[in-house]
């Protein structure tokens, strides 16, 4: 087993940081390396913690990883803090280094402890479920930046760890999958981590629709670059049974000590609504609304007759010294602090609805999903309904029906987009409808909402009020992160080489297209 105690050092160095995941007398500290190889209970606490730590689960660092980030870019939020750039498009340095580090330095040396302590160990339920897991959280880093460091982390034979290129890492993810469900096919009347596993109990047939649904996705990202491949990864995901209902659905459980990190940011005040949100939502009179977010504590300002109110991302500093926060609506109750009456829900890794969407979308290409493009558009919007609670079958008939559209969120703007909820009949304008109602569906998971948004341009945005970033314009959208300054301390060679390299042709910049974004 490579590097065994070098990770069971780090992981032990962050355990007191995200507390412990299961009821234990055992202080984690005094674990010793054949303590945690032997030991499924132990592998299933540090299996636990990569599952939290990956989803940037503590309250900081999800807020620098994600919320300031994809959030903000995907439009889910627009920022009302004069002192936070990136709704400006600016990339804040120390913001993303930590995002950087809080993945490769907290999270992965958990991954790499559990996955190597049960190959060695024989459990095999266990080691499908961390492969599955560790696609999850590298697929969300490469999105980000693009190459990175993939295929050879944790070899400590290495002075310099070399990036992969993103296509490398795409293909190499749909071999991992095949080796999962290989593995959980082979012990469907097995569990593992029962207590540990933050999202199924250790449950095998489960953790197979998952493996089999985020293939779905990772199917569907590559389609303009790699048809062929997205073709027939989509179709052996469906194929092989993907999530079909809300009970399927894939999240990060929390607690007393890891809590969901909404819960604490909502509570500093420093987002709010956006103006997108607002036209889509209110213009399609969505039931979803009230469960997304409050009105806003000075009423209706826009005359509008509606209180829900949305900000115009990219305000500029002077405009934000004047707080915004009354003026605009914060986060549904659902997730604010406890103390307010939320209720710390559990962290969304992956929806039913959000599956329906990506069958609706492989459908569109006349591919084997199991049902037509509009067939699978409305179960995915039904099946969202359901899951938030937001409707009854006749109203939710209703709002598919409808042909109501997005609205101006202000007097004497434009409304963000003039297509309606009902199914249309042109190619384009349903995918646009196909997205946009995926858009919804997966709020607030901004960090696959701004995947998305890049691949297809969809839900079409407003442009921001301003961008101080000169390589990305305001009506323009941010296309990538660019590589963090501890790399070039520390691993120059790399992250040169991989700056040089096909992908991104030397340019290392905001406006640079990753591999898979191609339409």
């Amino acid at each position: 087993m490579k590097n065994i105690s070098l990770f069971l050092v780090m992981v032990l160095l962050f355990a007191s940081c995200t507390g412990d995941f299961e009821e234990t007398n055992t202080d984690p500290l005094a674990f010793a390396i054949p303590d945690i190889v032997e030991s499924e209970l132990l592998q299933g606490q540090a299996f636990a913690q990569a599952q939290y730590t990956s989803m940037f689960g503590e309250n900081w660092r999800y807020q620098i990883a994600q919320n300031l980030f994809a959030d903000i870019w995907c439009q889910y939020f627009a920022t009302t803090a004069s002192g936070f750039d990136s709704d400006r498009y600016i990339q804040v340095g120390n913001w993303a280094d930590l995002a950087w580090s809080s993945f490769y330095v907290q999270s992965l040396p958990q991954i790499i402890l559990v996955e190597d302590a049960t190959e060695e160990t024989g459990n095999a339920v266990g080691n499908a479920m961390i492969k599955i897991w560790k696609v999850n959280a590298f697929h969300r880093m490469t999105d980000y930046w693009g190459p990175i460091p993939y295929l050879e982390v944790g070899n400590t034979e290495l002075e310099a760890i070399p990036y992969d290129s993103q296509e490398d890492i795409y293909r190499s993810f749909f071999v991992t999958l095949d080796e999962a469900v290989a593995q959980l096919e082979a012990n469907l009347d097995q569990v593992s981590f029962t207590a540990g596993d933050r999202t199924y109990g250790g449950d095998a047939g489960k953790w197979l629709k998952f493996a089999n649904s985020l293939r779905l996705r990772l199917a569907i990202r590559v389609k303009y670059v790699d048809p062929v491949l997205s073709q027939t990864e989509a179709e052996k995901a469906v194929a092989a049974g993907v999530f079909l209902t809300n009970d399927d659905n894939a999240y990060v459980s929390v607690d007393e000590v890891n809590r969901n990190p909404l819960e604490s940011i909502t509570d500093w005040g420093e987002f709010r609504m956006s103006a997108t949100m607002e036209s889509i939502l209110e213009g399609y009179e969505d039931p979803r609304l009230a469960s997304y977010f409050t009105p806003a504590v000075d009423g209706d300002s826009d005359g509008d007759g509606s209180a829900y109110e949305g900000l115009l991302n990219g305000q500029t500093k002077v405009t934000l010294e004047t707080s915004q926060n009354d003026s605009h609506s914060d986060m549904a109750t659902l997730y604010i602090d406890t103390a307010l009456g939320g209720i710390n829900p559990p962290m969304e890794v992956m929806t039913a609805a959000e599956v329906y969407f990506l069958r609706a979308e492989g459908a569109l290409e006349g591919w084997a999903m199991g049902g037509s493009a509009e067939e699978l558009y409305e179960m995915g919007i039904s099946t969202s309904m359901e899951d938030r609670e937001a409707g009854d079958p006749v109203s939710i008939a209703a709002y598919i029906a409808s042909s109501n559209t997005p609205s101006a969120y202000e007097a004497g703007a434009e409304p963000i987009s003039d297509i309606p909820v009902a199914f249309s009949a042109d190619p384009e304008t349903q995918l646009e409808q196909i997205i946009t109602q995926k858009w919804i569906a997966i709020y607030p998971n901004g960090w696959e909402a701004w995947a998305e948004l890049r691949r297809t341009g969809y839900p079409k945005q407003y442009a921001r009020a301003q961008s101080d970033n000169s390589d990305v314009a305001a009506d323009e959208i941010m296309r990538r992160m660019v590589y963090v300054s501890a790399q070039f301390d520390t691993n120059s060679e790399s992250v040169n080489a991989a700056i040089a390299g096909p992908e991104l042709n030397g340019a290392d910049l905001n406006s640079t297209k990753l591999w898979w974004d191609k339409k």
